[in-house]
């Protein structure tokens, strides 16, 4: 009974906790819903005493074919939630993912349980408070979740692991590109963020040392990769899941142009070696 009435006590506590429907914004709340409820149900079975990262990887797979769309959480007056499992950009592709992958490694199967942990994950310190409550910057994004217990960065454990040190100001710089910073409350609140990452110092692994075995061997299906970039003010220019195929890792991301969420032909090292503008990557893993 004591046990009982404790899950009891935990679940009322995460429905009073989560986004309240109307707060939500769906592409199709019948759909998305019902997905949802699906992917959850079904993930959970065959994922049954898998590893976080490698539930990850299953999840993932369920988009394969999903069209690309930028854009997806801009727009309207004020900051809302935005659950669109028919278009995705690379970083929504990840954050729904890892969301669905969170919430059955908790035992829930229920979308609302889902939006909950979407909200966590993309927003700081798990709550939406305005746009500037976002994590825009990757690197807010590893260190705010991080903290709070939702994955690791192991990028700084793994072999060939080096630092880049960046300021970040990429958005605030370009500031016409972000209609919601026409807003100076947000604008605002974006600059004060980026102050804290003034020569913000983060570990990578070159792209050159993917091709080295020894190094490339580490990475695991279903580890979540950020691609560093040498654009100025800016840390991360994409990011995916990796998948292990014939003992090589590839990326499974939501590509532009592709169109849609692949995985990638080329295996990840080649795929960055083409890559110009990209410094390397970081790995992340999802907690339990």
């Amino acid at each position: 009974m004591k046990h009982f009435l404790t899950g009891v006590l935990l679940s009322m506590a995460l429905a009073s906790n989560s986004a309240n429907p109307h707060d939500i914004r769906f592409h199709n709340e019948a759909t998305d819903t019902t997905k949802i409820n699906t992917i959850l149900l079904d993930a959970t079975k065959a994922t049954e005493g898998m590893s976080p990262e490698a539930r990850v990887a299953y999840i993932g797979k369920e988009f394969l074919g999903t069209p690309y769309v930028s854009g997806t959480l801009e727009g309207g007056d004020t900051e809302t939630l935005t659950i669109n499992l028919d278009e995705m950009d690379c970083t929504t592709y990840v954050e729904t993912v890892m969301a669905l992958a969170y919430t059955i490694g908790e035992g829930r199967t229920s979308w609302r349980d889902f939006a909950y942990n979407l909200e966590r994950l993309r927003y700081r310190s798990g709550e939406m408070k305005g746009y500037g409550s976002r994590l825009h910057y990757p690197s807010d994004w590893v260190v705010d979740n991080v903290h709070r217990g939702n994955f690791k960065e192991v990028t700084g454990i793994l072999a060939g692991c080096e630092h880049q040190v960046k300021s970040l100001d990429f958005i605030t710089r370009n500031r016409d590109k972000y209609p919601a910073l026409a807003d100076s409350i947000a604008y605002d609140q974006i600059r004060n963020m980026e102050l804290g990452y003034r020569n913000h110092r983060y570990p990578y692994i070159k792209t050159s040392k993917l091709a080295i075995k020894d190094i490339s061997s580490q990475l695991r299906e279903g580890d979540i990769i950020l691609i560093t970039t040498k654009t100025p003010g800016l840390d991360v220019q994409h990011m995916g899941i990796i998948v292990i195929e014939k003992g090589e890792p590839y990326l499974m991301h939501a590509s532009s142009a592709a169109g849609s969420v692949v995985v990638d032909k080329r295996a990840l090292k080649e795929y960055m070696r083409r890559n110009r503008s990209a410094t390397g990557i970081r790995v992340l893993r999802l907690n339990e």
